[in-house]
């Protein structure tokens, strides 16, 4: 079947005329003589204006096929065949690289949430710029282990390592439970604030002691793998006020923060005692308002770069709130 009405005509004017939309449509000229009516109506319900009214492609098949006795060896329907397969295929595969796709996705969310605070991680995903923001009042954890330097002497770095990821795998789980924000560990230094990158009121106080409270009675009992007999001494420092926080850096961006407030916090920490909670006057301040912490007067203490602070200890919590 030839259409020679089609091949007189140059291809520019074909799009032309199509695209002007003409009444009646512009369809190509067959001779009725080159085929038998029934695919001549087939090929004039193909050429169909309204999509609906074309035939599906597995009825078209079943029609060349009432055309053509030798249908199984037929070149043209086992060229269908083919076409129908290879569509088949690729939807199939389009199916599973975009599961493949989103599963990926996923795992990278799941990671980008582990390095950064969900709304610090959702600014980035948008393609924003992260501004640093300033933050009235926060309360900073900090703690390390009293006498690591000896142990790591003493250690293997395997030995070091493991012990490090035992304690602060039984850390992380345990801070799962309040509002806090895990902000970094350095070697045996670890960092929680509370109160930041949502703002809680004056909850951050409570939250931070608690969780110090925990920390420190799941230390009581942890035990080093090489060390069984060894008892961890962790020691802990807290201290409430102002500070700013942002994202610093494009390869491995970290959410840190900034301001007088943790210079004292971590201060608080190096000038405390093993398994003891050094908290100061600030965060004493706000822990009162709970009317439900237990605190000891440690006295005046000469602190590096800021001169003699009264500081405190923190015993424990009571029933009564």
């Amino acid at each position: 079947m030839t259409c020679v009405w089609f091949l007189t005509l140059p291809s520019a004017e074909i799009v032309d005329r199509v695209v002007l939309g003409e009444w009646p449509c512009l369809r190509p000229s067959i001779d009725p003589q080159s085929h038998s009516p029934e695919l001549g109506q087939l090929m004039q319900r193909c050429w169909a204006e309204e999509p609906t009214e074309r035939p599906e492609f597995n009825h078209i098949r079943v029609l060349l096929r009432k055309q053509n006795k030798e249908s199984r060896t037929n070149i043209l329907d086992n060229l269908l065949s083919r076409m129908e397969q290879y569509a088949n295929n690729l939807e199939e595969l389009v199916e599973e690289r975009t599961q493949a796709y989103h599963e990926e996705k996923r795992k990278a969310e799941a990671l980008l949430y582990q390095i950064l605070p969900h709304s610090v991680a959702e600014q980035l995903k948008r393609g924003e710029t992260v501004q640093a923001e300033a933050f009235d009042s926060v309360t900073i954890y900090f703690s390390d282990i009293v006498g690591f330097t000896a142990i790591s002497a003493e250690s293997t770095p395997m030995e070091v390592v493991t012990l490090l990821n035992d304690l602060y795998t039984c850390f992380d789980a345990i801070i799962d439970n309040f509002d806090v924000y895990k902000v970094e560990t350095i070697g045996d230094a670890y960092m929680v604030v509370s109160g930041l990158p949502v703002r809680n009121g004056k909850l951050h106080g409570r939250e931070i002691a608690r969780m110090a409270l925990a920390l420190l009675c799941a230390v009581r009992t942890f035990r080093i793998r090489h060390r069984s007999e060894q008892q961890l001494k962790l020691r802990i420092g807290i201290h409430s006020g102002p500070v700013c926080a942002g994202v610093v850096g494009l390869k491995m961006p970290r959410y840190c923060l900034f301001g007088d407030t943790v210079n004292t916090s971590s201060r608080m920490e190096s000038t405390g005692e093993a398994l003891k909670i050094h908290v100061s006057a600030a965060t004493r301040d706000v822990l009162l308002e709970f009317n439900c912490f237990q605190l000891e007067l440690r006295g005046d203490i000469d602190i590096k770069g800021k001169g003699k602070m009264t500081t405190y200890w923190l015993l424990g919590e009571s029933d009564s709130q």
